[in-house]
């Protein structure tokens, strides 16, 4: 396993459990037993090899695609947004499907684009993320919708299409949508109320979600004022705010060190992405492993960016938890799984490394801890590791 993703894992986790301690202590023994859970999540599928991920693509996308649709008949929303389905309730608990369809559609594009290539299959990439797409919107669930969507392009872009193809794709899907964006906007008031309210927020900022967030992490400042501080109590402090509840708690440096344990999982999927490059000839596995690691990691970072840019007043309220740090288990299960992706492939691709190249990392750990190793070995060493 990858010790930079393990630490990421656990410096996340950690904040959240102060995030939820601070906004709502009474969910602290709830909370973190689905830590644990997470932790288990992650350490079991990690075993896996990227083979058996790609394999049951197709089964799990199907599922996801299948619970979606089952939300539109039977699922519930909240009383605040009268009309939305976004959860299923099954036996007393309560999970979203669509924090699930974006796993899906990673290992169903992976799979895809492992088994057949990329030449000629735009159309049925375009048709597995579009199927996954609408079903999320008619809940409807804006900023998921935008999501899945674009992880669907990364994913694209990842398995080797063209960015004049993914372009065009674009161009093409804008023109489909643009006669039908202002009925979804007519039946879906709420979405332009949020807009509306997020334009003026800088007349209101003292009484809205995201004025009170920035009160409690001014309050915080730079250590903090621990979890046994003062609270403030508002809106969704434990969810889709706990940003704002752990500057609070831990200040400055708290939050620092999240964006700094969300910057390892890019670096180790781009590590992924580096040493596959470098395999000759380029197999279907480790192919596969290098969308599998991109995906899982567009899937945890372009999340929380989302989270934090509406937590710091740049977008409107979407309701999008912070990846393993918000109260919610849909979320953290999916999240953790998406960590587990990365690890896999890691260490297949390392696998399938020449041999040269393992040699070439393996002399150059034993020269640079020789007496004398010069600067530059010691340079070289670290750029190929």
């Amino acid at each position: 396993m990858s010790l930079n993703l393990v630490l990421a894992q656990i410096i996340l986790l950690v904040l959240g459990l102060i995030g939820v301690s601070t906004a709502e202590p009474s969910m602290i023994p709830d909370h973190a037993s689905k830590v644990v859970m997470a932790l288990l999540v992650t350490l079991v599928l990690s075993r896996l090899r990227p083979k058996a991920f790609l394999s049951m693509g197709t089964v799990v996308w199907v599922v996801t695609l299948l619970l979606l649709g089952l939300v539109l008949v039977f699922g519930v929303g909240t009383e605040i947004s009268p009309g939305v389905k976004r959860w299923l309730r099954v036996g007393g608990q309560q999970f979203q499907p669509s924090e699930f369809a974006k796993l899906g559609l990673i290992l169903q594009l992976a799979s895809f684009f492992a088994r057949r290539g990329v030449q000629h299959k735009l159309l049925s990439a375009t048709l597995m993320i579009g199927f996954s797409t609408i079903l999320v919107l008619l809940e409807p669930d804006l900023g998921s919708t935008l999501l899945i969507f674009s992880l669907g392009l990364v994913l694209m872009y990842a398995a080797g299409v063209k960015l004049n193809n993914i372009g065009g794709l674009l161009l093409g899907i804008g023109l489909i949508a643009l006669p039908f964006a202002s009925i979804y906007l007519e039946r879906h008031p709420y979405i332009m109320a949020r807009i509306q309210g997020h334009q003026q927020a800088g007349d209101v900022v003292g009484l809205t979600q995201i004025g009170l967030a920035h009160r409690d992490l001014g309050y915080g400042g730079f250590w903090g004022m621990g979890p046994d501080g003062p609270r403030y109590e508002y809106f969704a402090a434990h969810t889709d705010m706990i940003v704002a509840s752990v500057g609070f708690s831990v200040g400055l440096l708290g939050v620092t060190l999240l964006i700094f344990a969300y910057w390892l999982v890019v670096s180790a999927a781009l590590q992924v992405a580096e040493m596959a490059s470098r395999v000759r000839p380029m197999t279907p596995q480790v192919h596969g492993a290098s969308i599998l690691a991109t995906g899982a990691m567009y899937m945890v970072v372009a999340q929380a960016f989302v989270n934090l840019a509406v937590a710091a007043g740049m977008f409107p309220v979407t309701g999008v938890p912070l990846p393993l740090v918000s109260y919610g288990f849909s979320s953290m299960l999916t999240m953790s799984a998406a960590l587990a992706l990365i690890h896999s492939a890691l260490r297949e691709v390392r696998r399938h490394l020449p041999a040269e190249d393992q040699d070439g990392r393996e002399e150059g750990r034993l020269e640079a801890g020789k007496p004398g190793a010069g600067p530059e070995l010691g340079a070289g060493t670290a750029a190929s590791d």
